[in-house]
């Protein structure tokens, strides 16, 4: 490997993790009622995928 980079590779827990605190930040910035019903939305999605995750690893 060229330079002694290592790429680090993100596991789908932390992704979902991640996503769903994202999308709960975007939904408490929203401007309109619209907006931040699509990211609570979202938010959740990302969370119920994450829990998942968690209890087949459990």
């Amino acid at each position: 490997m060229a330079g002694d980079h290592m790429l680090r590779v993100e596991s789908d827990l932390r992704f979902y993790q991640r996503r769903a605190a994202q999308e709960r930040l975007a939904a408490a910035r929203a401007v309109t009622h619209a907006a931040r019903e699509r990211h609570e939305m979202l938010a959740a999605r990302f969370h119920d995928r994450a829990r998942e995750m968690q209890a087949q690893t459990a």
